[in-house]
């Protein structure tokens, strides 16, 4: 028998948000630091995650980052790199929303304060010619991790007092940084024609597949997160597509990183 088509799919019934998880992260790391033989230790305060790759790339391929040695993730690797006076770690390859979220959850079990997302996304809004960024102020929450932290709702909303500090940092910058919402997909290879339009109707710029889950993160958490959406491509509907500029547009998104990155220290210590 089927149930009644008012009754809400799985991923919204029986969630209790204020119950604590049984299955944590530190308890995980634990077990991977005896089966590996990881020494204790913390990672940076300020980690990032590279889902395309690309920044990961470019510091490798000059020489300009080390292992961390005690991250111990399953699935990835932390490399730490400086820019400036800042040491910093990142991850490459963290794609998608449930795989963000899980590595995200690790960071800050590990000792991360401060993570930041630069995601490659589509273009939307066809006013600007792709490449540019968006801090992403909301996501539209169409993916499924993001349910597993918050009630439902259509967006996922950045911290605004994170937001409030990265006001003079990002507007020096050579760069577009534009400020906006993105819509957040599971589901790239379905992105419609209906689905696409009824995004811009909603005034969303980019689309991408993290943001939502880790805003919903970072407000259930109140750890502090923020997300870029690196707008670089066109979903392939023209050829030449998917340029991202400089260095697989690494150059660009190592000064948003480090202006993020900056801009979070001096609040931090105004607020001190």
């Amino acid at each position: 028998m089927s149930r009644n088509q008012t009754t809400p799919p799985p991923i919204l019934r029986d969630k209790d948000y204020s119950a604590p998880s049984l299955f944590v992260p530190e308890n995980l790391l634990r077990e991977a630091r005896r089966q590996m033989a990881i020494p204790a230790g913390q990672v940076p305060r300020i980690c990032v995650l590279d889902p395309d790759g690309d920044i990961v790339d470019s510091l490798q391929g000059r020489d300009e980052t080390e292992r961390n040695v005690h991250w111990a993730c399953y699935h990835t690797e932390l490399n730490n790199f400086r820019i400036g006076d800042l040491d910093l770690g990142i991850i490459g390859y963290t794609v998608g929303a449930p795989f963000a979220v899980l590595v995200a959850e690790q960071l800050f079990a590990s000792g991360c304060e401060l993570l930041i997302n630069v995601t490659s996304s589509g273009v939307i809004l066809p006013d600007r010619e792709p490449p540019f960024f968006v801090l992403i102020e909301k996501a539209l929450r169409d993916e499924g991790a993001s349910y597993h932290y918050l009630p439902p709702s259509d967006f996922a909303d950045a911290d605004p007092a994170l937001l409030a500090c990265l006001d003079n940092g990002l507007s020096h910058l050579k760069t577009t940084v534009l400020r906006g919402a993105t819509w957040t997909t599971d589901a790239p290879y379905r992105e419609t024609e209906t689905a696409i339009e009824q995004a811009r109707g909603m005034g969303i710029l980019a689309v991408e597949m993290e943001a939502a889950a880790l805003y919903a993160f970072a407000r259930a958490r109140g750890k502090a997160v923020v997300c870029f959406a690196h707008v670089t491509n066109r979903m392939a509907q023209v050829e030449g597509d998917f340029e991202k500029g400089e260095a697989s547009g690494s150059r660009d998104a190592l000064e948003v990183i480090a202006a993020t990155a900056t801009a979070w220290l001096a609040s931090e210590i105004n607020d001190g």
